[in-house]
């Protein structure tokens, strides 16, 4: 049987960014909101930067120094991500992240997830922040195709660049936005997404 990838966004899909961002930041919104809009701009200035320095340069430049890695591995995974995971794989589907992050970071948060993953790719280790490409094109150097199926919540990151990639996605929209272009399939959380999953990219007979 042909295997069926899904690859994942962690941080805001899996993991409750927000929730814990906004505590890292002395539970400002309003440090929160702009930490959304400077955070893209320091990760474009320098792809060689780990995603911990990523993190101090944009609190620096927000007048704060609070240090968001240092409690990044504890945020909290949203309680639907671990049935989901556990129903894709148990359908045979095999489950990568795909994170502007550091190796580390995604390791604690993986072990948070409690579920296993067959592949993860960090910006840290490719040189390569999302939106850019990199991280599919890595993806696809170490499988030896483009997932079947990306499945994200941030729509500038993840599901632009994959649709422009032609990978199917599924945006878990859990902050009820309005974004174009829309993307191949849209869900408010990962409850119930597996069978989304099985329509995109149904499994072989």
């Amino acid at each position: 049987m042909a295997e069926r990838w899904a690859t994942f966004d962690c941080y805001g899909t899996l993991v409750d960014w927000n929730a814990g961002l906004r505590q890292a930041l002395g539970g400002s919104d309003e440090l929160l909101a702009r930490y959304h809009d400077v955070e893209p701009e320091v990760q474009s200035e320098d792809a060689s930067r780990s995603y911990r320095e990523v993190m101090r340069e944009t609190a620096r430049r927000l007048g704060t120094d609070a240090d968001p890695a240092e409690t990044l591995p504890e945020w909290p995974v949203f309680p639907d991500v671990r049935p989901a995971l556990e129903e894709a794989r148990s359908r045979g589907w095999r489950l990568a992240i795909l994170s502007n992050s550091d190796g580390d970071l995604i390791d604690a948060s993986m072990r948070a997830i409690g579920v296993p993953f067959d592949l993860a790719i960090v910006a840290s280790e490719i040189g390569s922040y999302k939106p850019m490409d990199g991280h599919w094109l890595a993806f696809a150097k170490e499988v030896g195709s483009t997932p079947d199926v990306h499945v994200a919540q941030s729509h500038f990151h993840d599901v632009v660049p994959a649709m422009r990639l032609g990978i199917s996605t599924i945006w878990i929209n859990r902050l009820d936005e309005a974004r174009d272009p829309p993307p191949t399939a849209q869900l408010p959380t990962l409850e119930g997404f597996v069978d989304t999953l099985d329509q995109l990219a149904p499994a072989a007979p």
